[in-house]
C-alpha cells in the first residue's frame, strides 16, 4: 500500500473543496431569465464580487439593461464591467460598507414589477451591509459586533441581533424593492443552510424578534450602547415576518452549501484510495471543546481502520476570547486539537476557513501533524498556555503550519480534514 503525503494530501482535498465552491461554477445554472425591463443586480459578502463577475459573463439578456451594485471584503474584489464593486471591512463594519448599503438599498427603490433584482449573496454580508436601523450610528453597530465577536455567541445568535439593529437586512433589501421580482442566489456559510440567517437574510423574511435580540445581549453578558438598548426595548421597527406581501414574490436558491464541499472532498479521498467518514456539515460549539471531541473521534477511528481514513467536517466554532493571542476558530481548534491528541501516531489534521481568512488574520487556517507538540517544546513554546491566550496563530506561525491561500473568492465556511494513516 503506497501511504500518501499528509501534508499535500490534506491541500489537495482542501483545494477540492473551494473547487466546489466556485461561484463561476455555482452561479450560471440558477440564473433567472432576463426581465422585460431591468436588471438590477445588488449583493453582498466574500464571494460577491465573484458572484457579480459570473452573472456578467453568463448573463443572457441585453447588457445595457444590466446594472448593479455589490460590496465584498477588502482585498475579495474584482473587475466587473456592469456591476460595480465596492470592498469593505469584514468583520467589524466600517464607513464604506454603510455607505454601499445605502446605495443598494436607494438602487432598489422606484422599481416596477417588470423589473428584477437578482441578489448575490454569501457569508460576511452581514458586516458588510452595514446600515444602521433610525436611531443608530455605525459606532453603535460597531461596539455590538465587537463584543458579540468576542462573546462566543454562535453565528445564529450574531445574526439575529445584526438584523434588528439594520435597516437593510432581515427582508428588508427584498420589502424596499418591491412590487419588482426578487431572485436572490445564496452560498451558504452557516450551519443548516437556513436563509434567514445567511448574510443575515436581506431579502428573506425574519421569524426572529426583537426580543430575541435583547435576550442574546443579555445572555452573554454584552453592555451595548445606551442607543442600542433604547432600540431593541422599543420595539417600534420590527423586521418583515412570514407572509409579508411585500416579500410573496421573493424568490430564494442556495446554490452552493457546505455540504457539497465535504462530498467532493469525500470523492477525492476515494479516488486516493481513502475512505471518507463526513461526520457532519453543520458542527458548532466551542472550538477547543469539538477539538477534544474530534480527538477521541479520530483515535478510534485509528483502532478500527487498517487502511488509511479521514475524517471531514464543517460548520463554524466559536471562540470566546479570554486571552491576548492572535487567534481565529481554525487556528484554535487545531491547537486544542494537538493538545488532546498528544503526538498520537499517524494522526494529521488541517482546518481551514473556505474564504481564506481564519477569523481577522492573513491565514486561511493550519496543519498539525504527530509531532506538533515535540516541534513546538524545540522552540520553547508551550502549547497549552498559548492556547490558553488564544494564540493558536502564534504557535502555527513560528512552525511554519499556516495555510495562506489569500481570499478564495468563496465562502462556505470551516473545512476540517482529520487524516489517519495506518502504524506498526
Amino acid at each position: 500500500m503506497i501511504v500518501p503525503n499528509p501534508k499535500i494530501t490534506l491541500n489537495q482535498l482542501f483545494s477540492t473543496a473551494l473547487a466546489a465552491a466556485d461561484p463561476a461554477r455555482a452561479v450560471p445554472p440558477h440564473l433567472p431569465d432576463p426581465p422585460v425591463g431591468r436588471c438590477v443586480v445588488v449583493g453582498a459578502g466574500k464571494a460577491a464580487a465573484a458572484m457579480a463577475r459570473a452573472v456578467e459573463v453568463n448573463w443572457r439578456g441585453e447588457m445595457d439593461r444590466l446594472s448593479g451594485l455589490v460590496v465584498t471584503r477588502y482585498g475579495h474584489g474584482v473587475l466587473c464591467e456592469r456591476i460595480e464593486v465596492i470592498e469593505a471591512a469584514h468583520p467589524v463594519p466600517d464607513a464604506a460598507g454603510a455607505q454601499a448599503a445605502a446605495r443598494i438599498l436607494r438602487s432598489v427603490g422606484g422599481l416596477v414589477a417588470d423589473d428584477l433584482v437578482l441578489c448575490l449573496i454569501s457569508g460576511g454580508g452581514s458586516a458588510l451591509l452595514a446600515m444602521p436601523a433610525a436611531g443608530l450610528s455605525l459606532g453603535d453597530k460597531q461596539t455590538v459586533n465587537r463584543a458579540l465577536l468576542r462573546s462566543g455567541a454562535a453565528i445564529s445568535e450574531m445574526n439575529c441581533v445584526r438584523k434588528h439593529l439594520s435597516a437593510i437586512k432581515g427582508g428588508r433589501l427584498a420589502a424596499a424593492a418591491a412590487p419588482a421580482r426578487v431572485v436572490s442566489l445564496l452560498i451558504s456559510d452557516v450551519p443548516g443552510d437556513d436563509p434567514a440567517i445567511i448574510a443575515s437574510g436581506p431579502t428573506v423574511a425574519d421569524p426572529s424578534t426583537v426580543a430575541d435580540a435583547r435576550a442574546i445581549l443579555e445572555r452573554y453578558g454584552i453592555d451595548a450602547p445606551a442607543a442600542v438598548r433604547a432600540h431593541l426595548a422599543a420595539a417600534a421597527d420590527e423586521t418583515p415576518k412570514p407572509g409579508d406581501p411585500r416579500l410573496a414574490g421573493a424568490e430564494t436558491h442556495i446554490i452552493t452549501r457546505p455540504q457539497d464541499s465535504l462530498e467532493a472532498a469525500a470523492a477525492a479521498a476515494r479516488e486516493a484510495s481513502i475512505t471518507p467518514i463526513i461526520l457532519g456539515d453543520a458542527i458548532e460549539g466551542e472550538a477547543r471543546e469539538v477539538a477534544r471531541d474530534m480527538a477521541e473521534t479520530a483515535r478510534q477511528a485509528a483502532r478500527e481502520h487498517q487502511t488509511p481514513c479521514v475524517l471531514l467536517s464543517g460548520g463554524e466554532t466559536t471562540v470566546t476570547v479570554r486571552g491576548t493571542g492572535r487567534g481565529g476558530r481554525n487556528a484554535e481548534f487545531l491547537l486544542a486539537l494537538a493538545v488532546a491528541l498528544d503526538g498520537a501516531p499517524g494522526i494529521y489534521a488541517l482546518a481551514c476557513d473556505t474564504d481564506g481568512i481564519d477569523g481577522s488574520e492573513d491565514n486561511a487556517g493550519a496543519i498539525i501533524t504527530p509531532d506538533t507538540l515535540a516541534r513546538a517544546a524545540a522552540l520553547d513554546l508551550d502549547p497549552q498556555a498559548r492556547l490558553d491566550d488564544n494564540d493558536g496563530y502564534g504557535v502555527f506561525s513560528a512552525l511554519g503550519d499556516l495555510v495562506m491561500t489569500g481570499p478564495t473568492l468563496t465562502n462556505v465556511n470551516d473545512f476540517r480534514a482529520i487524516l489517519i494513516l495506518p502504524t506498526d
